[in-house]
């Protein structure tokens, strides 16, 4: 049986309450429309004490646009541009942030907010969060 690449992504976050909130509902909006399915991984970067860095990572558990959402959330959703809502299921945070730039993406040329929706291999993924892992001592 062929066994298909699974990509995944890394979605930024640029602000300290909207950090918070991703944890605490379990769901990232976003204005970027990617491939996103059930089973993508999902990586959070955001600008730490050391530059960009991967602060956790979840996978994709169900893609709401906003029709699909209650009004209360589709009017919350457009009024930050965002398109859709990603609810991921074993979200985890990292205690301490991971480098990107000490990453395997390292030599990647896209920094802070182009770094917003940059799809990765299954195999990046994978070293990442081993990586990131080992980093957290």
């Amino acid at each position: 049986m062929l066994q298909l690449e699974n990509p995944g992504y890394i979605l930024r976050i640029s602000r300290d309450e909207w950090l918070e909130q991703v944890f605490r509902l379990n769901k990232y909006y976003t204005g970027m429309i990617r491939d996103y399915k059930r089973g993508t991984p999902i990586l959070l970067a955001k600008k730490a004490e050391r530059g960009d860095s991967f602060v956790g990572y979840g996978v994709v558990d169900k893609v709401e646009m906003l029709w699909e959402m209650p009004p209360e959330e589709e009017d919350y959703s457009r009024g930050h541009g965002w398109k859709c809502g990603l609810t991921l299921r074993g979200l985890t945070k990292f205690p301490t942030p991971y480098p990107i730039k000490e990453s395997c993406i390292s030599s990647d040329p896209r920094r802070g907010a182009f770094l917003n929706g940059a799809k990765l291999t299954e195999d990046q993924v994978d070293a990442i969060l081993e990586a990131a892992e080992e980093y957290q001592g």
